[in-house]
């Protein structure tokens, strides 16, 4: 039928989220971005715009994907704080070990390379990370953490997690990517049992 898109647009995204995850936005080239998804230049500019337009449609996938599993994982944070934040941390874990995606976190190496992306890319880096401190934030306001505990131990978790990708693209071991976490953890069991 003339006109009718012949790929999955959802096996193209796909494909270009992991190459922009892979190389990160500035050393992917559209030539990269053809050869992995498949499709020509034209049919990239008439489907999904320019390579911002693209790449923002890939971290808002990536964003949607893997935060759909941590607002999974702190949905019992009202009964259960710590174990809900350790599930938060498996699902980076998780994502660290899983041998079909590349390592690290597509926010976290967006994040870092704001300086030298646009200002759209760069704002929707800061936005998905925003979302990470808020779902942390709002679960440990509901462990009925005090309100500026709730608030530093959000910023804080939110910075570990960034770091566990960093690290796991240093080649850390899960041995010590579990270390981080367990201190961190510490910290905020102390936290918790604080307010009882």
């Amino acid at each position: 039928m003339a006109g009718k898109k012949q790929f999955d647009v959802d096996i193209a995204l796909d494909a270009a989220m992991l190459q922009f995850w892979r190389a990160g936005y500035a050393d992917t080239s559209l030539d990269d971005l053809s050869r992995t998804t498949g499709l020509n230049r034209s049919s990239i500019y008439s489907s999904f715009g320019d390579k911002d337009s693209l790449f923002l449609r890939c971290l808002d996938r990536y964003a949607a994907r893997y935060g759909n599993r941590y607002d999974q994982a702190l949905s019992r944070a009202a009964e259960e704080p710590l174990q809900a934040v350790r599930a938060f941390f498996e699902v980076t874990l998780q994502r660290i070990a899983d041998p079909d995606v590349p390592d690290g976190c597509l926010i976290a190496q967006t994040a870092m390379a704001a300086p030298v992306l646009g200002p759209t890319v760069a704002a929707r880096a800061r936005e998905a990370l925003g979302f990470q401190h808020a779902r942390l934030r709002t679960a440990l306001t509901a462990a009925q953490l005090a309100e500026g505990d709730a608030d530093d131990f959000a910023v804080h978790l939110t910075a570990v997690n960034q770091s566990l990708a960093v690290m796991s693209r240093s080649s850390a071991s899960q041995k010590q990517l579990r270390t981080v976490i367990d201190i961190s953890m510490a910290a905020l069991s102390h936290a918790v049992h604080a307010r009882s």
